[in-house]
C-alpha cells in the first residue's frame, strides 16, 4: 500500500512503477546524487526542522533528528551490563573515537582526519580515560590495539555511558546529543542537525576537515574531559533537547496510519505535530514490514 524509506532511490523507483505512493526521511542536505533518483518519484519528503535545504510542496519538516526514533526514552533504555564489558565503571570517563570509511555518494572528495590527528586524538584523549575506536576501516597497527571488542548492538548503550565522541560520523554525534554525552564532528559539509545541536543545546560540536580545525578539534575535547561534572552536565541538556523535540516514533506512525490525511494536516496546521511530545503519546498497535 505504501513505500517507506530513508532517501532510497530504490524503494522511490519501485513504488512509482507499482503506482504507490512513496515517504521518504532525509537529513542529510548535501547527498545531492540520492536527491536526484529519489525525489522525482516521491510523494513526501519528511525532514528535521533544522534541515536546511528546501524541496518545495513535497517537503514537511518535523521537530525532531533521526535518531530519536530509536533513541527516545519512550523506545530505549541504557543497558549498563555494556560497562563490563568494556571494563570501566560508570564513574570513569572513556572516549569513543568514530572514524568513517568516506566511501558513500556524499563523501566523496572528503579525506577526513589524518593519521598524525587520529594518534594524537588517541594519545591526548588516554590521559583522561580508556579510548575505544569505532572504524569502518581497517586500522593503524598502532591504534588496533583500541578498537571496540563489544557486539554492534551494544554500541549505543557505550555512547550512552560516554564521556565523550570524536570522530567523522554525523549520525553519531547525533545519538549522543539524543542520549546526553558530548560530542565533536569533523566534516567539511556538515549537517543541519548538528549545527542546532551545537547551536541551541551545547552537545554537539562541529568542525570542518582542516589541519587547524583537527587541532582545535583535539583540543577542544581536552577542555570537554577536563570539566568537572561533565556527565550530568550532559545529561541536564539531554533533558532539555528531549522537552524541545517530539517523539518522532510516534509523529511517524500517525503519518503513515492517517496517510495521505496526515499530509493535509501538516500542511495546513504544522503544529499538529506537537500531541507527540513525550508526555502526549498515543497508542498504537500497527505492525510494519522493515526492510535495509
Amino acid at each position: 500500500d505504501l513505500f517507506l524509506s530513508f532517501a532510497s532511490p530504490y524503494a522511490a523507483q519501485v513504488s512509482k512503477f507499482f503506482g504507490k505512493p512513496h515517504i521518504s526521511f532525509d537529513d542529510t542536505e548535501h547527498a545531492v546524487l540520492g536527491h536526484l533518483f529519489y525525489r522525482p518519484f516521491t510523494n513526501i519528503v519528511l525532514t528535521p526542522s533544522s534541515y536546511n535545504k528546501s524541496f518545495g510542496e513535497k517537503q514537511i519538516r518535523f521537530n525532531g533528528f533521526m535518531e530519536l526514533c530509536y533513541l527516545h526514552p519512550n523506545h530505549y533504555k541504557p543497558d549498563d551490563s555494556v560497562l563490563d564489558l568494556l571494563g570501566v565503571t560508570e564513574a570513569e570517563k572513556f572516549t569513543v573515537l568514530r572514524f568513517v570509511s568516506w566511501n558513500a555518494n556524499h563523501d566523496i572528495g572528503h579525506s577526513g582526519l589524518t593519521l598524525e590527528m587520529k594518534h594524537k586524538a588517541v594519545r591526548e584523549f588516554s590521559k583522561y580515560g580508556k579510548v575505544f575506536i569505532s572504524s569502518e576501516d581497517e586500522l593503524h597497527d598502532d591504534l588496533k590495539q583500541y578498537r571496540f571488542n563489544i557486539p554492534p548492538e551494544k554500541m549505543h548503550h557505550a555512547l550512552y555511558y560516554a564521556s565523550l565522541l570524536y570522530g567523522e560520523s554525523a549520525t553519531m554525534a547525533s545519538e549522543c546529543a539524543v542520549l546526553g554525552t558530548h560530542a565533536i564532528y569533523l566534516d567539511n559539509e556538515g549537517r543541519g542537525y548538528t549545527d542546532e545541536q551545537e547551536e541551541n543545546y551545547c552537545l554537539v560540536y562541529n568542525y570542518s576537515e582542516s589541519v587547524e580545525d583537527q587541532e582545535d578539534s583535539i583540543q577542544k575535547g581536552i577542555e570537554l574531559l577536563r570539566t568537572p561534572n561533565l556527565k550530568s552536565k550532559a545529561q541536564d541538556l539531554r533533558g532539555q533537547l528531549l522537552s524541545d523535540k517530539i517523539d518522532v516514533t510516534a509523529f511517524m506512525v500517525w503519518f503513515i496510519e492517517d496517510y495521505p490525511e496526515s499530509a493535509k494536516i501538516m500542511r495546513e496546521n504544522p503544529d499538529y505535530q506537537f500531541r507527540f511530545m513525550s508526555n502526549r503519546l498515543p497508542k498504537h498497535t500497527s505492525q510494519a514490514i522493515v526492510t535495509s
